[in-house]
């Protein structure tokens, strides 16, 4: 508590001392206009993400940005539908008028400014290989949830407990070996565990940032296979108050969701609040319904924050909670799954929304301060923050949980950017973090009482040329995790393991011409063992298997190299590149056949469960990455794209557990001119996953499938500042049943007993949906 209470203090303080940094107040003017005509560009969007500002063009195409800094160099975006977007740096020591010349393209502006990296930058001078998707895609593609939604990205997949739990997974990596970043905030909330899933709303995100490949850099551990950056929007322009509303509905589980959102901006005082809900019941496939497999979300967050001419501080505050029903398959003679008691499950109770036993109850709370603030000729960009995070698995109704995981974490993230000078732009940093976690009152214990603590210092520099960009960093960081001594139902041995690593990364970037660019990027990351790895013992009831971590587990060290072309005009978009990723010291489970047996929650009986130690060899894992977009005339859109991920244990020559399938993914899309809309749109997609053997010798193979997807939508104009756009999206069209390679309901993953309790994933869907945003005052 005095820990909280230290780093609410530092929250306020900074929050409200920050003006002892002001410079002289700007303004920055300019007119947006067609490059052709000359003719303005009313509603083109101009953003400064670096300072979390922007203004939309009046009908003139002119803008204002007030309470700027007087002083430093800071990349604009400038967007409009229809016309290629464009970034350039501005001085603001000198323009106070700054005009801006749009050039018309059939191609879909792209998200081409990049947050993630040590600052702000054109995706092209940036040689980490980064994916962006947008808040559209997120919103109009069916998905469950929010890793469900960035799935299509090339070389990225998840590993799914149904619809309701999913997990990133990148080039083949996941669990901590992947961070999930919200708003500059490590996520922390046990990912650990298969059936853990990322406690973030779905709806809160205006765009996904997926770095692919090591991060260490930037993040230091468990940043070994990619990052998952998810932003919120920019706050609303100066002197207007807007908000949107979202609803859908899913034929497939009953999913309904609805968000509400409002935020404001009052000479630079900034505001917004958003209240989430979903709710679905068991999710049906093609030949079955899945019992107590539905869901439901309840998500609440709030920000208040200035904008000044000294920069920004944005504080954010939210609470999450899920509740997740559990089935653990049995099958009667008949091949039908039933109850504990052998009976069917009715109608009636697969599409009860009230969740049965067991369940998960999931609550995870978050405070954090955002700020960047000008100091001398650099500025400061600071993230601090507090999550607590309560996991509860509840066996038996009328009981106690069974299993009470209670973590607290608090992080800090500073980085300091000094002034570009002659093409330089230098940046240090450090972050670190220390989690507290506890077994509450649970009758189960997987991992004991444990502490970690961890800090990190780096240093990066950039070059910049006309055409080339070049960058190195190198970084050092020390983690130490403390298992607690505990010994009753579960027996735990205290340990203490410190750990550090030094690991560093260059880049290269060069740009041909306009439209044809070259990226590369060498880099080593580390990871240190979870608690789970290192000092597991018990049965972890969601994957049916009885685990045994390794108190003498090395950190894990990867190298890699990744490389890729880009070429985009106005009527075609194309990307390939591949990667080489050898890692050093690997963890994995794996089991050579023992069982344990272990005495049944209702005293009657044992169950054997097979065992799994984590143990160590060298993996080497590489993989292509395409996509082509060729757009010949304006209504036509045929996106496709391909990922490829091969991964071999490099001591037993066999295959890595979990690595996801091929997939080849075609779209092609008609979007018609109707008069009354803003855009319309009718698509046909197939997506072909290609079958999977090459596995472990505990995994069973995968066979190929192909999955048939439609949708449909407009934009209407209500007036002309109001529209809405409606949609309807078809996934699974044709009931395909298949079994994806990284469901955990496959056959052979839940048991390795019984290969025959596997469950389809979900058979086909349509999505209903709506969103409105709108303006209160402008």
């Amino acid at each position: 508590m005095k820990k909280l209470q230290l780093l609410l203090a530092v929250l306020i303080y900074t929050l409200f001392t920050t003006g002892s940094f002001a410079a002289d107040l700007a303004k920055i003017k300019g007119k947006v206009i067609d490059a052709d005509t000359r003719q303005p560009l009313p509603g083109a969007s101009i953003a400064i993400p670096d300072l979390r500002i922007s203004a939309l063009t009046n009908e003139s195409g002119e803008f204002t940005l007030n309470n700027v800094p007087a002083h430093g160099r800071f990349l604009v975006q400038i967007r409009y539908v229809g016309y290629q977007t464009i970034t350039q740096m501005v001085d603001f020591g000198n323009p106070l008028l700054a005009d801006f010349e749009l050039k018309p393209s059939v191609i879909e502006g792209r998200e081409v400014v990049i947050t993630g990296s040590a600052n702000s930058s054109d995706n092209k001078k940036n040689s980490t290989t980064i994916a962006t998707v947008s808040k559209a895609e997120l919103l109009y593609h069916p998905s469950s949830n929010l890793i469900d939604a960035i799935s299509r990205t090339p070389g990225v997949a998840q590993i799914t407990t149904g619809p309701g739990i999913s997990k990133p997974v990148i080039r083949g990596l996941s669990y901590n070996r992947v961070v999930t970043l919200d708003n500059g905030v490590k996520q922390q909330g046990q990912q650990w565990g298969d059936e853990h899933g990322i406690e973030i709303d779905q709806y809160s995100a205006d765009r996904v940032e997926v770095l692919k490949g090591p991060a260490s850099l930037m993040y230091g551990s468990d940043a070994l296979g990619g990052v998952i950056n998810i932003l919120d929007a920019l706050p609303a322009p100066e002197g207007t108050v807007k908000g949107e509303f979202l609803t859908n509905y899913n034929t497939n589980n009953g999913l309904t969701g609805s968000s509400l959102m409002l935020q404001g901006n009052e000479n630079g005082l900034v505001y917004r609040a958003r209240g989430s809900y979903k709710n679905a019941y068991s999710y049906q496939t093609p030949t079955e319904f899945v019992p107590n497999s539905g869901y439901n979300e309840t998500n609440f967050e709030g920000q208040i924050g200035l904008n000044k001419k000294w920069g920004y501080a944005h504080l954010d505050a939210s609470s999450f909670r899920t509740n997740i029903g559990f089935y653990d398959p049995v099958r009667n003679d008949a091949g039908e799954l039933v109850n504990e008691e052998g009976n069917a499950f009715t109608d009636a109770q697969n599409k009860d929304r009230t969740l049965a036993f067991p369940k998960q109850d999931v609550r995870h709370y978050k405070v954090a301060l955002n700020s960047n603030i000008l100091l001398g000729s650099g500025s400061l960009k600071a993230t601090l923050g507090y999550q607590h995070n309560l996991r509860r698995e509840l066996a038996v109704e009328g009981d106690g949980p069974a299993l009470f995981l209670n973590s607290h974490t608090y992080s800090y993230d500073l980085k300091y950017s000094f002034n570009e000078v002659n093409g330089w732009a230098p940046v240090i940093g450090a972050s670190g973090e220390f989690v507290h976690s506890l077994n509450t009152t649970g009758a189960e214990q997987l991992i004991p009482d444990y502490d970690s603590q961890a800090f990190g210092g780096f240093a990066f520099i950039k070059k910049t040329w006309d055409n080339d960009t070049f960058n190195a960093g190198l970084r050092f960081d020390y983690r130490k995790i403390t298992g607690k001594d505990f010994h009753g139902d579960a027996d735990f041995n205290g340990f203490s393991n410190q750990f550090s690593h030094l690991t560093g990364a260059l880049g290269y970037t060069h740009e041909f011409n306009d439209a044809f660019s070259f990226k590369a990027n060498a880099g080593s990351a580390f990871r240190a063992p979870n608690i789970a790895e290192l000092s597991s013992n018990g049965v972890h009831e969601g994957v049916f298997r009885y685990e045994v971590g390794n108190p003498n587990l090395k950190p894990e060290q990867s190298y890699q190299f990744d490389a890729s072309f880009d070429y985009q005009n106005q009527y075609l978009s194309a990307n390939i590149g591949g990667f080489a990723n050898y890692i050093n010291q690997f963890i994995y489970y794996n089991t050579d056949g023992t069982t344990k047996d272990v005495a049944n929650e209702n005293g009657v009986g044992t169950t054997a469960y097979p065992v799994y130690n984590f143990i160590q060899d060298n993996a080497f894992l590489r993989g292509i990455e395409a996509s082509l977009t060729l757009h010949p005339v304006s209504f036509i859109h045929f996106d496709n794209s391909f990922s490829y991920t091969r991964a071999t244990n490099r001591t037993t020559k066999e295959s890595l557990p979990f690595i996801p399938a091929a997939t080849l993914r075609n779209e092609l899309r008609f979007e018609p001119a109707i008069p009354g809309t803003s855009h319309s749109y009718v698509s046909v997609g197939v997506d072909n996953f290609f079958k999977q053997d090459k596995i472990d010798s505990f995994e069973t193979p995968s066979a190929g499938y192909t999955l048939v997807n439609a949708a449909i939508g407009t934009t209407l104009k209500l007036s002309k500042t109001q529209d809405i756009t409606i949609y309807v999206a078809g996934k699974n069209l044709l009931d395909k049943a298949y079994y994806d390679h990284l469901s955990r309901f496959k056959p052979g993953r839940l048991s390795d007993e019984d290969t025959s309790l596997g469950i389809y994933n979900p058979g086909r869907s349509v999505t209903f949906g709506i969103n409105l945003p709108f303006t209160l005052k402008k």
